[in-house]
């Protein structure tokens, strides 16, 4: 099993609803790192998993859409608590929608908000 991995680092804002968590019940910003791990068995005609250039193209223009932005007021956390964990199923739903390599068996995204806090969430493809 191959693994190609993208990181890239970004600020975004966001206050949590439905319960005290003191300040983080405030407007604040967290400086998000987000590593995407793309998964699978075979490598192209040119030993590549996937396009590299066509993964980071989808990546930056993700990370672009949230980059400095109260993710509240995004139409996509509509109702939801804006946590990490959803943060990173948002972010990988997203970007398998966008990423079309078809060797790609698995894309997991790992959200990190600090040095020492991350959620992870794992999209599973299926050969058709």
């Amino acid at each position: 099993m191959y693994t190609l991995g993208v990181r890239r680092e970004f600020i975004a804002r966001h206050f949590l609803i439905g319960g005290d968590w003191g300040t983080e019940n405030f407007p604040n910003s967290h400086r998000y790192t987000l590593e995407l791990r793309l998964e699978g068995s075979d490598l192209d005609q040119h030993g590549y998993l996937c396009d590299i250039v066509d993964v980071e193209k989808h990546l930056d223009e993700v990370v672009g859409y949230y980059k400095e932005q109260m993710l509240n007021e995004k139409p996509e956390f509509a109702g939801l608590n804006p946590s990490i964990e959803h943060f990173a199923r948002i972010l990988a739903a997203t970007l398998n929608e966008r990423i079309k390599a078809k060797n790609i068996t698995g894309l997991k995204v790992v959200l990190w908000e600090n040095e020492n806090a991350w959620a992870a969430y794992l999209v599973q493809r299926f050969a058709s």
